[in-house]
C-alpha cells in the first residue's frame, strides 16, 4: 500500500538519503521537480508517496499548469506531423545475428533477400530492420528460433595479391558469399502504455515506453534507410534535393531529418530539411589538388615528391576514406589506412613464385598502364599487411560523409546552402513528406497500422512583450522600450548602463601593409570618440607607442610571450586592455589569448585590418561594447527589475544567482584532446548582467561536468564577496545536453550543485535546473486563414521575437517550452528549447518564460535580444575560450601523426592554465 509520509518520517528519510550521499529537499513536492522515489509512485501534493521497491527512480518535473497565458496569440505551423497508431497492435521483437558480420549496406541486401525467399516461415510479414540486430514484426513468426542461409554476389579480394586483385572478372561474377542468419524471439509489446502516457489522463508517474516507441521509429525509418544514406538521424541522397560543391574536395548534399516524438497532441514525427558535407566522388589526385594548397599544381608537376610533413598531411586527408579502382572492372571497395613510406617507383612485392616484382612494371605488364605520379606514395589499403594502390588509379566512393574539419569558406558555403526563408523551407519539408524517399514513401507504416499525417501541426503561440530597458545616466535617452519589429534598439544619444574608464591601454599590430598601418592613428581617434559617445572613457593616447610586428611573431609562442610581457612592463604591470590588429585570421590568436589572460594578466580585443578600411559607426560601437564588457562595464539593464516583474519569487533583498554551464568537445577526428567544461555565474543583483567564469579540462568526450561541485562552490564564494550574501535561489541553465542524457546529467550534476551548497554551513537554496537546446529540428512558421477566401496564408517571414510555444508540440507531461527570443535575419529562425528537469522554486509557465525572455535582452555584446539565455550563451563562449587555451600554434595535434588504430583509453587530461588574478573576475571571454 501507498504510505503518505509525515513530516517527522520525512525528516528521517532525508537523513537516510544524505547518509547514502543522495539529496532530498525537505519540502519537495511532485510539482517542485524531480524526486527520489521508489518504483512507480502516484502524484504527491503535500509530501512524498512511495511503495516498496528495490530501485530508486528520478522523476522529471511535471508541467506546473496548462501553459502560459501572457502575450497576444499568433497562429503557427510546426514541422511536426501527427502519427496515429493502434494501441492494441502487438509488435514482436526479434534479435538478428548475421555471420560473417556484414556492412550496413550488405545487411540491408541480406534482409531484403531473406524476406523475399522465406515468406512462409515469416508468416508473410515484412519486418522492419534497424540495420544492426533488431527485427520488428506486426505478426509472430512460425518459430521463436529460426536459422537461414543467404548467398549474395559479394566480392572478396584475392589474399595472394598485394593489390586486392581478382584472378579474373569472370571469377568475380560467379563467386557468391554465404551468410548465416539466426533469428531469436526477444519480446512482444503493444501500444497501450504509450497511449496512456500520451493521454496524460493519470496522475501516476509512468516511464515513457521506450521499446514500443523505438519499434515505431524503426518502422518509419525503414523506407528512407533503403533509399538513402543514413547519417545519424538524417537521410541523404544525391537525388533527394540537389548537391553543390563547397570546395576543398567536399560537396553539400540536401537531405532530411526525422524523429518520432511524444507530444501533447499525441505521437508526432518531426521532419526537417538538412544539409551535410560529403566527400566529392572524384579521382584521388584531383581530390588532393582541391583539398591541399601545396598540391594545387600537381598535374603540371608529375615528378613531384612529398616531404615527411607533406606526406603526413596527405595521409591525414585520405585516412579512412573508401575508394575504388578504375584500371579494372570491379565492385570492390577499399578503405585507406595510410600511405606507403616509399614512393611508388621504389615499391616492390613478391609474386606467388617468390620473385620480386617492381610495382610500376606490374601495372605496365598486366594493364598496359604507365604510372604517371611515380614519386608519390601509394595508398595502403590493409590494416596489417602490405597492400598497395597507386593514387592515380583510385576514385573516391560516393556517399561518404566528409570526415575532416570544414574550412571557414566551406562552412560559409554549406550554411548558405541550408539558408532558406520560411516559405521555401516549409515547401521543402512538405515535398519531403510527399516525396519518393520520405518517411511515408514505403508500405511499412501500413503493415504496422500507422497513419502519418502529411499536414504540419497547427497551433497557437504567444508573443511576449519586450521589457523596458535602462541605459546610462549620462545620455539624453536614459530608458527605452524596443519597439521595432526586430526588437533591436540603438544607442543614439544614449550611454551604456555602466561605462568604464580605460586609461592604460596599448595597441599591437601583426602584419598589414604600410597604408593600413598609417591609418591606425585615425582608428584610435575614432574609436575613442565613439566610446565617449557611448559613455565609455578610452584614453586618446596609448601608454606605449603602438607596436608593429610581422605576422610571423604569431608563429613563435616564446617570442610572442616576450613581446606581450614587454608591453605589460612598459605599462607598469597595470595594463587594462591590449588591442591587437591582425592582417588576417591566424592560428596564433589562440596563443595570444592564452598568454595575455593566464601568463601576463590583461584582457585583449582583436580585430582585422580589412575591417578597419571603412570605420562605420556600427563597427566602432560593436567594438566598444565588447571592450566595455571585458574590462568590467555593462551595456544595459532591465528598467523594471526582476523582483518587480516576478514578485512571488524574487525580492530585492534576497539575491538570486543565474548559472550557465556547457561542455565543448574536440573535433570528431581528434581521439585524444580533452573536453572543456565551463560554468558561469551572475555576480550582481538585481541587474544580473555580469558573469564570472570557471573553466576545466576533463576526460575526452565526457559530457558530465566532472568538477562541477568545485566550480559552483567558487562561484558562490565570488557571489558572496560581491553581494555580501549567498544567493537565496539558484537558477541553473545547462547547455549542450541531448535528450538521451537528461537523466544522467540531472542525477550527477544536480547532486554536484547541492554538494557545492552543502560546503556552506546550513545553506540549502531551492534550485531550478533547466536544459537549453539549440540543436533540434523544430521549426515554427507564421500562418493564418484568410476568412474572405478561406485560403491558408503562409508568410515568408520569421516568427517575431518573443514567440513562445508550450502546447501541442511540447512534452505531454514535462515542463518544457520553445522560445524564439531573437529576430531571424537570414534563413528560418530556430527557437530555443527549454526543458526544466528540476524545479524547487516552483515557477509557473508565465514566470519562467518571462524571466528567460527578459534576460535575453541583457547580453553584453549587442543591442538586440539574443537567441539563447545569456548564462548559457556566456558558458558557451567561456568553454570555447578554454578550448583555445589547449591549442598550440607551433605543435600539431597528436592525432594527426598518430597510429591508424585508435587508442583504447583516452590519454591523461591536460589541465587548463588558470586566468590571472587581474582577469578572472572579468568577462574576458565575451
Amino acid at each position: 500500500k501507498f504510505l503518505t509520509v509525515s513530516s517527522s518520517l520525512q525528516a528521517s528519510i532525508v537523513f537516510v538519503f544524505k547518509f547514502l550521499n543522495l539529496s532530498l529537499s525537505t519540502n519537495l513536492t511532485a510539482q517542485e521537480g524531480l524526486q527520489w522515489r521508489k518504483s512507480l509512485p502516484s502524484k504527491a501534493s503535500d509530501g512524498i508517496k512511495m511503495r516498496n521497491a528495490t530501485k530508486e527512480a528520478l522523476v522529471v518535473a511535471r508541467r506546473p499548469d496548462s501553459g502560459g497565458i501572457e502575450g497576444h496569440v499568433i497562429s503557427l505551423l510546426a514541422n511536426h506531423f501527427l502519427v496515429k497508431f493502434d494501441p492494441s497492435l502487438k509488435v514482436y521483437h526479434y534479435n538478428v545475428e548475421i555471420s560473417p558480420n556484414p556492412s550496413k549496406e550488405v545487411a540491408r541486401m541480406i534482409k531484403q533477400k531473406l524476406v523475399e525467399s522465406n515468406s512462409g516461415l515469416l508468416c508473410g510479414a515484412h519486418p522492419a530492420y534497424d540495420g544492426r540486430k533488431n527485427f520488428y514484426s506486426p505478426v509472430e513468426f512460425q518459430n521463436g528460433k529460426l536459422e537461414f542461409f543467404v548467398s549474395l554476389p559479394i566480392p572478396t579480394a584475392n589474399k595472394g595479391s598485394p593489390f586486392g586483385e581478382w584472378n579474373g572478372f569472370q571469377q568475380k561474377q560467379n563467386q557468391l558469399k554465404v551468410f548465416r542468419i539466426n533469428i531469436r524471439a526477444v519480446s512482444k509489446f503493444d501500444g497501450k502504455d504509450l497511449s496512456s502516457y500520451l493521454s496524460n489522463e493519470s496522475d501516476d508517474w509512468i516511464p515513457l515506453p521506450q521499446d514500443y516507441l523505438h519499434a515505431l521509429d524503426v518502422v518509419l525509418r525503414e523506407s528512407p534507410m533503403e533509399k538513402c544514406i543514413c547519417v545519424g538521424r538524417s537521410f541523404y541522397s544525391s537525388s533527394t534535393g540537389g548537391t553543390k560543391e563547397i570546395g576543398g574536395g567536399a560537396i553539400g548534399w540536401r537531405g532530411f531529418f526525422q524523429s518520432l516524438r511524444p507530444t501533447q497532441q499525441g505521437l508526432a514525427l518531426n521532419v526537417d530539411s538538412s544539409i551535410t558535407a560529403f566527400h566529392e566522388s572524384i579521382g584521388v589526385i584531383p581530390y588532393l589538388q582541391k583539398q591541399i594548397d601545396f598540391l594545387r599544381d600537381l598535374t603540371q608537376r608529375k615528378t613531384r615528391s612529398l616531404s615527411d610533413d607533406e606526406r603526413k598531411e596527405v595521409e591525414k586527408a585520405l585516412r579512412n576514406i573508401r575508394v575504388f579502382v578504375c584500371h579494372r572492372e570491379t565492385v570492390q571497395r577499399y578503405r585507406v589506412y595510410g600511405l606507403t613510406e616509399e614512393a611508388t617507383e621504389n615499391l616492390y612485392f613478391a609474386d606467388r613464385d617468390g620473385k620480386n616484382l617492381k610495382l610500376i612494371d606490374y601495372f605496365k605488364d598486366h594493364y598496359n598502364y604507365n604510372i604517371q605520379f611515380r614519386n608519390l606514395p601509394c595508398l595502403q589499403i590493409s590494416r596489417s599487411k602490405p597492400c598497395y594502390l597507386p593514387m592515380e588509379l583510385c576514385m573516391i566512393c560516393e556517399g561518404q560523409k566528409f570526415l575532416g574539419k570544414l574550412s571557414d569558406d566551406q562552412t560559409a558555403r554549406i550554411l548558405k546552402m541550408g539558408c532558406q526563408r520560411p516559405k521555401e523551407r516549409k515547401a521543402m519539408i512538405d515535398g519531403i513528406m510527399r516525396g519518393p524517399a520520405g518517411p511515408t514513401s514505403g508500405n511499412q507504416a501500413e503493415e504496422f497500422k500507422l497513419h502519418v499525417s502529411k499536414e504540419m501541426s497547427r497551433l497557437n503561440g504567444r508573443i511576449l512583450q519586450p521589457p523596458k530597458l535602462k541605459l546610462g545616466d549620462g545620455g539624453h535617452v536614459r530608458d527605452i522600450t524596443p519597439s521595432r519589429r526586430d526588437r533591436q534598439w540603438n544607442l543614439l544619444n544614449s550611454h551604456v548602463f555602466q561605462g568604464t574608464r580605460i586609461e592604460r591601454w596599448a595597441l599591437i599590430s601583426f602584419g598589414g601593409t604600410q597604408e593600413q598601418k598609417s591609418n591606425l592613428p585615425k582608428f584610435i581617434n575614432q574609436l575613442s570618440r565613439r566610446c565617449e559617445q557611448l559613455g565609455i572613457f578610452l584614453s586618446k593616447s596609448t601608454v606605449v607607442s603602438p607596436q608593429f610586428e610581422p605576422t610571423q611573431v604569431l608563429n613563435n609562442v616564446t617570442l610572442l610571450e616576450s613581446k606581450l610581457k614587454k608591453i605589460h612592463r612598459a605599462a607598469s604591470n597595470n595594463l587594462q586592455l591590449l588591442i591587437c590588429i591582425m592582417e588576417k585570421k591566424h592560428k596564433g590568436y589562440a596563443d595570444l589569448k592564452r598568454i595575455a589572460e593566464t601568463s601576463v594578466g590583461f584582457v585583449s580585443q582583436c580585430c582585422l585590418y580589412p575591417n578597419l578600411g571603412k570605420l562605420s559607426s556600427q563597427f566602432l560601437a560593436n567594438l566598444a561594447l565588447k571592450i566595455n564588457a571585458k574590462v568590467g562595464g555593462s551595456t544595459v539593464a532591465l528598467y523594471n527589475s526582476l523582483p518587480s516583474q516576478i514578485p512571488r519569487l524574487f525580492r530585492l533583498d534576497e539575491p538570486v544567482i543565474f548559472i550557465g554551464a556547457d561542455v565543448t568537445h574536440p573535433h570528431p577526428l581528434d581521439d585524444s584532446s580533452p573536453s572543456v567544461a565551463a560554468v558561469v555565474g551572475s555576480m550582481n543583483w538585481p541587474a544580473a548582467n555580469k558573469y564570472v567564469s570557471r573553466m576545466r579540462s576533463q576526460t575526452h568526450r565526457q559530457e558530465i561536468i566532472q568538477d562541477l561541485a568545485a566550480m559552483v562552490e567558487e562561484l558562490l564564494d565570488d557571489f558572496y564577496q560581491e553581494v555580501n550574501k549567498l544567493p537565496k535561489r539558484i537558477i541553473f541553465f545547462r547547455d549542450g545536453v541531448s535528450e538521451t542524457q537528461f537523466y544522467k546529467v540531472l542525477k550527477e550534476e544536480l547532486q554536484a550543485v547541492k554538494e557545492a551548497c552543502a560546503r556552506f554551513p546550513g545553506y540549502k537554496p531551492p534550485i531550478t535546473f533547466a536544459v537549453v537546446q539549440k540543436r533540434h529540428h523544430t521549426r515554427l512558421f507564421p500562418f493564418e486563414i484568410n476568412p474572405s477566401s478561406n485560403q491558408n496564408q503562409h508568410f515568408d517571414e520569421n516568427i517575431p521575437p518573443g514567440t513562445v510555444v508550450d502546447t501541442v508540440i511540447t512534452h505531454p507531461r514535462e515542463f518544457d517550452f520553445y522560445l524564439c527570443s531573437h529576430w531571424g535575419v537570414k534563413g528560418t529562425s530556430r527557437p530555443t528549447h527549454y526543458h526544466v528537469l528540476w524545479d524547487e522554486n516552483r515557477f509557473t509557465s508565465d514566470e519562467l518564460q518571462k524571466l528567460v525572455y527578459n534576460l535575453c535582452y541583457t547580453f553584453a555584446r549587442c543591442t538586440k535580444p539574443v537567441s539563447l539565455v545569456p548564462p548559457a550563451y556566456y558558458a558557451h563562449l567561456a568553454a570555447y575560450r578554454g578550448r583555445l587555451y589547449l591549442e598550440r600554434s607551433e605543435s600539431v595535434a597528436f592525432t594527426r601523426s598518430s597510429n591508424i588504430i585508435s587508442r583504447v583509453t583516452p590519454p591523461k587530461t591536460t589541465p587548463l592554465p588558470k586566468p590571472s588574478e587581474n582577469v578572472k573576475k572579468l568577462m574576458f571571454y565575451c
